[in-house]
């Protein structure tokens, strides 16, 4: 006589077992960190006058784009680096620029400005949700040069830092305090 009553439990561990895992690879999306994405934004610029200050048609260099504000990247729970600007561009949008970027890649990041203070260490990993933040859109990649802009309007008072958010899980890759220039 054949014994089948532990066939089915184990059909059924493995059948949980397997969806667990399936669930596990795409909650945590653990190939991400062996995949890099490089982005080279370039900075947007106006366009030349076509009429020059003296009413002249010959055509005149467009205003430099200003820096508001300034910081470089730490690294909080995967290793970052870079610098964030606040940049207003000459027609009066403004754009967060992330310059020299280089992370980790991981689920759902996304890139914040926040009121929160920069922290180092593990003190800094969990702050930027805490009080105000503006998400500007999911992080185009995790290395090279990116523009986010700013919406028009937006009141940047308060806003004293950039956060590389890992929204899935609740943690900062890395921020920047932004200061303006002296």
């Amino acid at each position: 006589m054949r014994r089948t009553r532990g066939k089915p439990l184990v059909i059924g561990v493995l059948v949980v077992g397997t969806v667990m895992a399936v669930a596990g690879l795409y909650w945590f999306q653990p190939w991400k960190l062996w995949v890099d994405e490089t982005v080279r934004d370039e900075l947007p610029v106006a366009a030349p006058s076509t009429a020059g200050p003296d009413g002249s048609s010959a055509p005149t260099a467009p205003p430099a784009p200003r820096t508001l504000a300034s910081g470089t990247l730490i690294s909080h729970e995967h290793s970052t680096s870079g610098t964030a600007k606040i940049i207003q561009l000459p027609d009066g949008s403004r754009t967060l620029r992330l310059q020299g970027l280089d992370t980790s890649s991981g689920p759902d990041l996304r890139v914040w400005l926040t009121d929160a203070p920069v922290r180092a260490g593990r003190d800094g990993w969990h702050v930027f949700d805490d009080g105000r933040h503006i998400s500007l859109g999911k992080l185009k990649g995790n290395k090279g040069d990116q523009n986010y802009a700013l919406p028009a309007g937006l009141d940047l008072k308060g806003l004293t830092s950039v956060s590389i958010w890992c929204d899935r899980f609740d943690v900062s890759f890395g921020a920047a305090a932004l200061t303006a220039p002296a």
